[in-house]
């Protein structure tokens, strides 16, 4: 509602109305003489000090000259906007301390460091598994591990079992075929630790007593995300790691491969070959040495009795593959 002036009004149209009746008579009005209806307007005109009950009789309002009036509600509301101006631009100062608690770390998420360059990342994650003090989790897709770099860790997850600090680990079914990551998982069982490989696509992934979580940020490797946030490093736990080893294979370093390994490993070789890959990428691809791709292609084509890469295909298709006669990945 718009006021002379063209600004807003304070009252509405009935509150006036119920101010010039008090006028018109004497400046007095009776509460008795009132319906329901009128009531907002009294509301009003109370409220804001237009009206205020008569001293020797509660029952009778009189009006109060809205000059003085206005003179005296402008000077209280700029007094009063004035201190909320002021506290209003002194709560950021003012609550900086408590909002400091609230988003500390004990509050909130933990950090996320980023390590760049294969070096650092490398030191970065020894410094971190020598802290251990529970448990070790790694997933570490892309077939066998290079044998120095299984011979510089093995001295170092013995000492770690021997401090009964728990391991797992996750390879991929190509280093079974390994005969250096077979040896390394042999002795790391034998003392305690725990090893299954899995066909599935997964990331890289290193955890640390469940407080720290490693995982790569780029697909060369060269950018690694060190994770302190408890959130994630549980669901990264919990829903990554804890899912694919309860779907993968038990490994403990013996050169027989399960038939599951086996028929994967062929079923994915013949895949490849038929979407025309060359051995050497195929090899690659798998993780295993191009010897060991020819004496599956071999052996295959020979348990079957065919001849061309497509009757094998055909073959594979309509049966499952068995571990021939001797045991299969016996070989390195």
């Amino acid at each position: 509602m718009k006021a002379a002036s063209g600004g807003l009004s304070f009252l509405s149209n009935d509150a006036r109305a119920l101010f010039r009746s008090a006028l018109h008579g004497n400046g007095r009005l009776s509460i008795t003489d009132f319906d329901e209806t009128s009531q907002p307007a009294l509301d009003e005109l109370l409220t804001i000090g237009l009206l205020v009950p008569e001293i020797d009789d509660p029952n009778v309002v009189v009006a109060v000259d809205p000059q003085q009036l206005s003179e005296g509600l402008s000077d209280t509301w700029q007094r009063q906007a004035l201190d909320l101006l002021t506290r209003a631009a002194a709560l950021r100062a003012d609550l900086q301390d408590l909002a400091t608690v609230f988003h500390s770390p004990d509050q909130g998420g933990g950090s996320i460091e980023y390590v760049r360059g294969k070096v650092l990342i490398n030191q970065r994650v020894q410094q971190t598994v020598s802290s251990a003090k529970e448990e070790i989790l790694a997933a570490q897709p892309g077939g066998p591990r290079p044998s120095e770099a299984l011979s510089g860790i093995i001295e170092r997850d013995l000492a770690a079992l021997r401090q009964g600090i728990a391991l797992r680990t996750i390879y991929h079914p190509s280093t079974r075929y390994h005969a250096p990551t077979r040896d390394y998982v042999s002795t790391i069982n034998q003392a305690g630790g725990r090893f299954r490989t899995s066909d599935e696509p997964y990331t890289r992934l290193i955890v640390i007593d469940r407080r720290v979580a490693v995982i790569p940020v780029a697909e060369d490797l060269n950018l690694a995300a060190f994770i302190h946030d408890q959130a994630i490093v549980s669901y990264l736990v919990t829903e990554v790691f804890d899912r694919i080893w309860g779907r993968a294979l038990d490994f403990n370093g013996t050169r027989v491969v399960p038939h599951e390994v086996v028929s994967g490993m062929r079923q994915a070789i013949i895949d490849l070959m038929l979407a025309g890959v060359n051995h050497r990428v195929i090899a690659r691809r798998l993780g295993i040495s191009e010897r060991t791709l020819a004496r599956h292609i071999a052996e295959m084509r020979e348990e079957y009795g065919v001849e061309s890469l497509f009757q094998l295909g055909y073959a594979l298709a309509r049966t499952h593959v068995e571990e021939p006669p001797g045991g299969a990945g016996g070989f390195d």
